[in-house]
């Protein structure tokens, strides 16, 4: 079974190192750190983490906003917030974020460790936060009544990576050719291309690029 693989985004270097030792026994997974003043979007493109622990605490920018960023432009990676003392406004900002988790700082290895496999494993534990915060779970219902349109149907924009790759894919391209062509791994480019189908609601390949090219989003002359 493949790693998987985690990326700590904080600005504190302290910090990373300390959660990246703490998870080094665990053999089922692969840790990677990132400054948060840095390009961030392009290694989380390049590298498609499946978990991003994301610091909330951020001086250079909002943590819940770089959070929600993440969640909307890279639906397979999920996100799971640290923060220094989450209260009940902080965790309902987290859920609007569509953040899987969020813990506080100071969360034992394991509990961590635990979170991190549940979420990769397609579970919200956020969800049993709710349940236990009344004020939470008033909040999000009042949220939930408050909404006048239905999200069905609408697509999420395709990041600059997958763009490319889906006009390569409408080139009659293959996973294996485009991961040649953009120097990156096979398995990267099926992690994009299982994004773009989510993103466009897509049933197929040639679904996505049908829609992709009717919305204009791609163009096949681009790469040509």
């Amino acid at each position: 079974m493949d790693k998987i693989k985690v990326m700590i985004i904080d600005e504190q270097a302290f910090f990373r190192a300390g959660v990246r030792d703490a998870l080094s026994s665990q053999a089922d997974m692969e840790v990677m750190e990132c400054d948060p003043t840095e390009d961030t979007f392009s290694l989380i493109e390049d590298t498609l983490p499946d978990i991003v622990l994301l610091g909330s605490d951020l001086a250079s920018l909002s943590g819940i906003d770089l959070g929600r960023r993440i969640a909307q432009n890279y639906p397979n990676t999920k996100v799971i917030v640290l923060s220094p003392a989450p209260d009940d406004m902080e965790l309902f900002e987290v859920i609007k974020t569509a953040a899987v988790a969020c813990l506080n700082k100071k969360t034992s290895t394991e509990e961590l460790a635990n979170t991190i496999r549940r979420a990769r494993a397609g579970e919200y534990p956020i969800n049993e936060a709710v349940v236990t915060r009344p004020m939470v779970a008033k909040q999000v219902l009042n949220q939930f009544r408050g909404m006048r349109r239905t999200m069905e149907g609408l697509a999420a924009p395709l990041t600059n990576r997958e763009s490319q790759i889906l006009t390569y894919v409408a080139e009659g391209n293959s996973n294996k050719e485009i991961a040649y062509l953009l120097e990156i791994s096979e398995q990267t480019i099926k992690n994009h291309v299982s994004a773009i189908l989510r993103k466009l609601n897509a049933n197929d390949r040639a679904h996505a690029v049908a829609l992709a090219l009717r919305s204009g989003w791609i163009t096949p002359e681009e790469n040509s």
